[in-house]
């Protein structure tokens, strides 16, 4: 199969996908991972699932994933931080996700190195999706999303928390804003395949649970298992690109080299080294890369790779309790920081630095970090994205709220633009 057939072939079978009340996609698109098994996998229909709210819910999944050993994919909200940690989140809940949802798909469409394979389903499904006619695209109005806080606000509390990291309360914290639309209406499959057009990404996917969507291009895995390794790939860094070559590849040496971005990288590392220790064999843990630099089209990201050997007394599920939330997302020390975000945000994450994937039934998983992704309540009608930056003594308010603006940027075109 040719690419552009590719193409087609996923947009169509995400369009059959969607007409289920729970459906989710994972599409790498054609980024090389050497720990990813599948370009791209889609689950719809659901067999069984799973609801858990944030007091016994990684048990319950514990417990869920024992009784339906095989394919389970699922998110977790950010919130359950408040189950692991003597946490709270006091903000409105306006978009309404669950904090733990797994199901175990009716069907179940794999794409490996161009071939389509059936994991779940009947044969005639292919010819099923092959003959659906795409949609044409509607043309609503664009949306006018607005910002929770302003800027003279955020530049405040950044400064507030660099205050925090002065008296040494924290070094590191990650603070985030929101930017919502109320009265929003739109067709979340059209939008999320302009997302995935303007800012095609190895993390990219769709998840539909009744009348919730996640629309994600994100850029960074959480955490994944291969046979008894666990693998976790923090970002921290961030430049953006330009149309000129040269200076592109300038951008780029000029991010490698930056010595604020690789301090923010490195206390992270540190973290996540941290957080592995607490589901390792003893000595196990290792950094595989550090400040790797990957290009995505909106930016250029500081990447580096953490790993070690999974204790084999531990199952999977409790391998990622002990590291959630995810260190990019939080800070260091870690629950110092996650208290000051409760206290400086004005908004809830949510479904927003939680993460959506799969357990497979060899007992392996993936899971991405939800960044760069448009949250949607169609009942509410109520559509909101959040972005943030890692927040250090050196960080200028200024240059982290451009920053923002810059990962924003691939989000605010496509609902302002024809979706």
């Amino acid at each position: 199969m040719n690419p552009q057939e590719l193409i087609s072939f996923k947009q169509k079978a995400l369009q059959w996908a969607n007409q289920f009340e729970v459906c989710c996609c994972f599409d790498s698109n054609e980024y090389t991972d050497p720990y990813s098994r599948y370009d791209f996998l889609l689950a719809a229909g659901a067999k069984h699932q799973l609801n858990a709210a944030t007091g016994d819910a990684f048990k319950a999944l514990q417990t869920f994933s024992l009784k339906h050993p095989g394919w389970l994919f699922g998110l977790l909200s950010y919130d359950l931080k408040n189950e692991i940690e003597d946490l709270t989140s006091a903000h409105e809940n306006k978009l309404d996700f669950p904090d733990l949802f797994f199901f175990v798909p009716q069907y179940l469409i794999a794409v490996k190195n161009g071939n389509i394979e059936i994991l779940a389903g009947t044969p005639d499904l292919l010819d099923t999706i092959h003959k659906i006619r795409k949609s044409a695209f509607s043309s609503p109005a664009p949306l006018e999303m607005k910002p929770k806080m302003n800027k003279e606000t955020y530049l405040d509390k950044v400064n507030e928390l660099r205050a925090h990291i002065a008296r040494g309360d924290i070094y590191e914290v990650n603070f985030c804003q929101e930017f919502f639309a109320e009265n929003a209406s739109i067709n979340p499959y059209e939008v999320y395949l302009n997302l995935n057009e303007l800012s095609p990404t190895p993390f990219s996917g769709f998840f539909k649970l009744d009348s919730n969507y996640i629309l994600s291009a994100s850029p960074e895995r959480f955490m994944c298992k291969r046979g008894s390794r666990l693998i976790s790939q923090p970002i921290k860094g961030t430049a953006k690109r330009s149309k000129d070559q040269t200076e592109d590849e300038l951008i780029k040496i000029a991010l490698k080299n930056d010595l604020k971005e690789q301090a923010e990288n490195v206390m992270i590392v540190d973290l996540v080294r941290n957080d592995l220790t607490k589901s390792a064999v003893p000595g196990t843990v290792q950094v595989d890369e550090l400040f790797g630099i990957y290009s995505f089209p909106q930016v250029h990201q500081m990447i580096s790779t953490i790993s070690c050997e999974l204790d084999p007394a531990l199952h999977p599920v409790e391998a990622i309790q002990r590291t959630f939330p995810m260190g990019s997302m939080t800070g260091a020390p870690k629950l110092r920081a996650m208290e000051l975000i409760e206290e400086t945000e004005c908004s809830r994450r949510g479904m927003y630095s939680g993460t959506f994937g799969y357990f497979d039934p060899e007992g392996d998983f993936d899971f991405n970090v939800v960044i760069r992704s448009i949250l949607y309540n169609e009942q509410k009608n109520y559509l909101s994205f959040q972005v943030g930056g890692a927040i250090t003594f050196a960080s200028s308010a200024e240059a982290e709220y451009e920053e923002c603006m810059l990962k924003a940027s691939a989000i605010i075109k496509t609902l302002k633009g024809s979706h």
